[in-house]
């Protein structure tokens, strides 16, 4: 899943988007609106975590535009104001969630997580192949019903090559689906990832390497 996080309280974005990225998320964070309204431009965001307040593009200008523009990407509103009415306003603007300051972040993770799931509504929430289980809600995975322990990028990594379904994933398309806006793409992090995920998968091999394209999952 991709997420964007705008905040103009940079301590709060950046614990917001590590935290985050703990779930294998890739996150993008911005401190001000405009730089948000740049982002889902350029970029397809499966859940946008948006304040209202912030400087800039607003949070509801950015809700707004994303609506007229036919994005589909869920809207998460975070705001202090913990008013019902600021609440249904809100949600009027057609965010599809609203969480107010302070917050659990727990409750926010469970929140994020829940409207990724609607913005990829076709995907199965459980993954399974070749005895391989990928529970994504639960954040877990196991082969032949044995608990492998996976850090998030090599969870991400899984997730990938799993809904490829057996189809060759690119270097490129793994760095954009499971690393976020400032990876380098000359980075050997694809390919170092794929082998501690390899030894971790164990016998017999399932990630193959197909020279010149990629990797394909699959016995």
């Amino acid at each position: 899943m991709r997420v964007l996080v705008a905040d103009d309280e940079r301590v709060l974005a950046d614990t917001v988007a590590e935290g985050l990225r703990d779930f294998a998320m890739a996150v993008d964070v911005v401190y001000e609106g405009n730089a948000a309204r740049e982002r889902v431009i350029v970029n397809r965001y499966d859940v946008a975590v948006l304040d209202r307040d912030m400087p800039g593009a607003t949070g509801d200008e950015l809700c707004r535009e994303m609506i007229e523009a036919g994005l589909d990407t869920r809207v998460l509103l975070l705001t202090a104001a913990a008013g019902i009415r600021d609440r249904v306003e809100g949600l009027g603007l057609g965010a599809d969630d609203y969480l107010t300051k302070p917050f659990a972040f727990a409750e926010l993770v469970a929140r994020v997580q829940a409207l990724g799931r609607r913005a990829n509504s076709a995907r199965k929430p459980v993954l399974e192949r070749d005895g391989i289980v990928l529970d994504v809600p639960r954040h877990t995975a196991s082969r032949d019903g044995l608990t492998l322990r996976l850090s998030p990028k090599e969870f991400a990594v899984l997730h990938v090559l799993l809904r490829a379904d057996g189809a060759v994933v690119s270097a490129e398309d793994l760095l954009e689906q499971a690393w976020d806006e400032h990876a380098d793409p000359f980075t050997n992090a694809v390919r170092v990832t794929v082998m501690t995920l390899r030894k971790k998968l164990g016998d017999p091999p399932i990630i193959h390497t197909v020279p010149r394209t990629g990797y394909r999952l699959g016995t």
